[in-house]
């Protein structure tokens, strides 16, 4: 089970690169105090784990619900994690996340950390579908708890990363930034390639047959 937790926290923080929410996360609290900026972290983070806990649990009788293979979901995902870390190497960013200019700013200090900050920008439909993934692979309660245990930390992680927004955007620098989003593509796509060829191996049998 450790090497799965660390396997499922490798591919939650090269998908979600909470780096790249600085920006936004300075953005919608630039006037706001330490305690307030500390509220909306905490909210947005506590979010990114309700998420993850929620899909973890239910992802799998979702799919059984929509009349979905897990094989087909796999490859599906596995495809648009792909496109993600393609776009992340090409210095892109995250494709199916929005662009700080195009986000509207919610009024309310709890909106604004819920959405856009926590979801789409930290965790999107890439994020959804990777939890979805692998909480329908075989390993049972295992599987899940390493899942949500994975979710805790990152939701930890991004806490961190938050309340260190400011140095942390200073000490990189948009050249920092943009060559850790390209290494976080890098290590994505080895993901991706990973999810579609378990997804392969269980469908070929089926249309093979």
């Amino acid at each position: 089970m450790d090497t799965e937790f660390i396997k499922i926290f490798l591919a939650f923080l090269v998908l979600m690169n909470p780096f790249s929410a600085l920006g936004l996360f300075l953005n919608l609290t630039k006037n706001y105090s330490v305690a307030d900026r500390r509220k909306v972290a905490q909210i947005a983070c506590t979010t990114i784990f309700v998420t993850i806990a929620f899909f973890a649990l239910l992802g799998e009788f979702l799919l059984k619900f929509l009349g979905i293979s897990i094989g087909s979901f796999q490859v599906a995902g596995g495809i648009l994690v792909f496109l993600i870390a393609i776009s992340m190497m090409n210095g892109d960013g995250n494709p199916v996340k929005p662009n700080e200019e195009d986000i509207e700013i919610k009024t309310t200090l709890t909106a604004s950390a819920v959405v856009p900050l926590a979801i789409p920008m930290m965790i999107g439909p890439g994020g959804i579908s990777t939890v979805i993934i692998y909480s329908s692979r075989p390993g049972g309660w295992f599987e899940t708890v390493a899942i949500i245990a994975a979710g805790l930390f990152i939701s930890l992680f991004c806490y961190s990363g938050l309340m260190a927004a400011g140095r942390l955007s200073r000490f990189l620098g948009n050249t920092g930034l943009n060559i850790l989003s390209r290494v976080m593509g890098m290590l994505l796509a080895a993901v991706a390639v990973e999810i579609t060829i378990n997804g392969l191996k269980a469908i070929l049998p089926y249309v093979m047959s």
